[in-house]
């Protein structure tokens, strides 16, 4: 046990004993002792994380997975989340990033700044419109979730063989015939978590495992940055896997606006938006919830 451990473990002893000290003749002292502890607490945590620069380089990342699923709204969801898809796409086009398609609903972009920009997009997207299937003109409402990853190096996790389960199959992806003949889809289960990713776009077995293990780290490091941004802010982030279930915005056709609900700020020229014109909210967004995180 080095230092910083050894002084985290005394920090954790006297707030046990100070707790023992609420309600007693003593609870105001005790409140103020207990007080300092937990700020000591969080200060040696937050030393014992990475280096910084480890920590900074996060935001750098160049290269994000997309994964878009329908919720609610049967068939008018599942074109919904097409069309989502669509949008993130078009935007990476006039980006002049590089995409990829990794499986059905999930793609790659690469591109500088990549990650800063779509790290928010992480929750629940609803829209509000007439369905091309509805005769009586009625507005629906439709949702589907969408969760953004960045692609992370080997180093940044480290996963044992052991803890992995593979199961492959034939798949459907592009490879022609081959796909159809020969076992290339993968199907990966990280047995600690319980976590599977599946991958069979690409022609080869092998390609397809890269493909679904590098979806697994990309989970295994949001979960283990989700943990470490709580013990050091003590606090949920706006990012991560708290905010899958999250309902951050909504795209009103009849009314021609997007409204995201954490800041409370609309836009409109809803046809645009979803052609693939996202650089007001993409980029507006970041700042202002960074700001309101700080706080």
């Amino acid at each position: 046990m080095d230092y910083l451990e050894q002084e985290l473990a005394s920090v954790e002893e006297k707030i046990s004993e100070t707790k023992v000290l609420l309600g007693t003749d003593l609870n105001a002292e005790a409140e103020t002792e207990l007080q300092k502890l937990e700020d000591q607490k969080k200060s040696l945590i937050f030393a014992m994380q990475p280096p910084v620069e480890k920590i900074e380089a996060t935001e750098n990342f160049r290269s994000i997975i997309i994964e878009i699923r329908q919720g609610v709204g049967g068939d008018e969801a599942k074109i919904w989340s097409s069309d989502l898809l669509r949008m993130y796409s078009r935007y990476a086009e006039i980006r002049n990033w590089k995409l990829e398609v990794l499986d059905d609903g999930v793609i790659k972009i690469k591109g500088e700044g990549v990650f800063s920009e779509f790290k928010f997009e992480t929750g629940v997207h609803r829209v509000q419109r007439v369905p091309m299937t509805e005769k009586a003109g009625r507005i629906h409402t439709s949702t589907a979730s969408v969760v953004v990853l960045p692609e992370v190096p080997d180093t940044f996790v480290d996963i044992k063989e052991g803890e992995l389960e593979w199961q492959f199959t034939t798949g459907g992806g592009h490879g022609g015939q081959n796909v159809n003949k020969v076992a290339t889809a993968v199907r990966l289960t990280h047995k600690p978590t319980g976590i599977v990713t599946t991958a069979r776009q690409e022609r080869t077995q092998e390609q397809n495992r890269k493909i679904a293990l590098s979806l697994l780290r990309s989970q295994l490091w949001e979960i283990n940055e989700e943990k470490k941004r709580a013990q050091v802010t003590g606090f949920r982030d706006q990012i991560g896997r708290s905010m899958r279930s999250e309902k951050i915005r909504t795209y009103n056709y009849p009314q021609n606006r997007v409204t995201d609900h954490r800041i409370n700020k609309s836009w409109h020229k809803l046809d645009t938006i979803m052609n693939g014109a996202l650089q007001d909210i993409l980029q507006e967004l970041p700042q202002i919830l960074q700001v309101e995180n700080s706080k």
